[in-house]
């Protein structure tokens, strides 16, 4: 069977081309050919001697998703549907603003967390990503943006934080990230991804100590009792242990801060006292808070809060001292925003069957 190169990082591919009887330095040629030079055609990677060509060309490939569709919305934003295979279609989404350009990328084919006002978590759960599903969306935006007229590419931050839980999917999301700011690849700084996940502690743990990059954390309730609904995981990690995961991290994080999102829930989530809890909860460390107006689907049995009741929301929070930033809504038109990735999953977790259910005010 040939292997997909695609799937290896820097590591990987050394120990691929010592198999092969080659030198190490081949992994640094391999990754810049593929990655920062876009190219997958063996026969044209001109610096490796031809006879390495020939033997890459039986032994191994580079397999990329295939784009199935592509949607622009009136704001610049531009959305990615990709067939994994199987029925399975997972989406990636570029979000333009001022001199930054930031590529949100998915690492599962649903999700099988169930965050009660997220589309991708209504869809079910599948199969994790492999490593090459993942960087091959950022090699197709990196291919179909191009760059900008200083010759920089037009990707400057890359965000997991697309369809799925990224440290529930830890081996290949990680070997990803590694590609992802390699120099002879990418060349993105630790500072410039940001892993977003609902709370998996442990995971948070192991990855502070093998590649701490920005970390954010999807909160969206100031208390267990709420957060339990809305973000079943709590369950299994209640705040108390999240937040002491959080502190640890700051120990080794690229920032020095940890952000946390909060998605606005009118009649669930929203009130001042949330906010007074949410103050009382981030106390104990240096962080951001991301409120996240909820952007609708069908069937969600949510509400967006209104610009007033975030506005105040906002305001009590950051009277505590913590910045507070309002998440502008971007590529609604064309389902992209935040929390309505959904892609085409063929649901193993029968999660589908469920039938929708409200939330109200804990």
């Amino acid at each position: 069977m040939q292997t997909n190169l695609l799937n290896l990082d820097a590591g990987g591919l050394a120990r691929f081309f010592a198999d092969l009887g080659e030198k190490p330095f081949r992994a640094k040629q391999l990754l810049r050919w593929v990655h920062h030079l876009g190219e997958c055609d063996f026969s044209q990677m001109i610096d490796l001697a031809r006879p390495l060509r020939e033997k890459l060309a039986e032994v191994a490939v580079i397999n990329l998703p295939v784009i199935k569709a592509e949607q622009f919305s009136g704001d610049g934003t531009r959305k990615w549907l990709f067939n994994v295979g199987s029925d399975n279609s997972i989406e990636t989404v570029f979000i333009p603003e001022g001199n930054r350009g930031t590529l949100c990328i998915s690492s599962q084919v649903g999700c099988a967390l169930e965050c009660s006002f997220c589309s991708t978590g209504r869809q079910g759960f599948n199969r994790n990503l492999t490593p090459a599903e993942i960087i091959g969306q950022l090699w197709w935006a990196n291919r179909a943006l191009g760059r900008d007229p200083k010759g920089d590419r037009v990707i400057s931050n890359v965000v997991m934080m697309g369809m799925g839980e990224p440290l529930a999917n830890f081996e290949a999301v990680v070997s990803a990230m590694n590609i992802m700011l390699d120099d002879n690849a990418y060349g993105l700084s630790r500072r410039r991804i940001t892993l977003s996940t609902s709370g998996l502690v442990p995971a948070i743990d192991r990855l502070r100590e093998c590649l701490p990059v920005s970390l954010a954390v999807s909160l969206h309730a100031p208390n267990d009792a709420l957060r339990n609904i809305l973000v079943p995981i709590n369950r299994k990690y209640p705040l108390s242990q999240l937040i002491a995961a959080c502190i640890r991290y700051l120990d080794a994080a690229p920032r020095d801060f940890i952000t946390f999102e909060y998605v606005m829930l009118a009649g669930v989530n929203d009130s001042e006292s949330h906010a007074r809890d949410l103050v009382k909860l981030l106390n104990l460390l240096p962080c951001k808070l991301n409120l996240i107006p909820f952007n609708s689907f069908p069937m969600s049995g949510y509400v967006c809060s209104s610009s007033e009741v975030i506005k105040r929301f906002a305001s009590i929070v950051q009277e505590s001292g913590v910045v507070v930033t309002t998440r502008r809504t971007r590529g609604d038109d064309i389902d992209a925003a935040c929390g309505q990735l959904a892609g085409e999953v063929k649901d193993r977790s029968k999660r589908m069957e469920k039938s929708t259910i409200r939330v109200h005010a804990i």
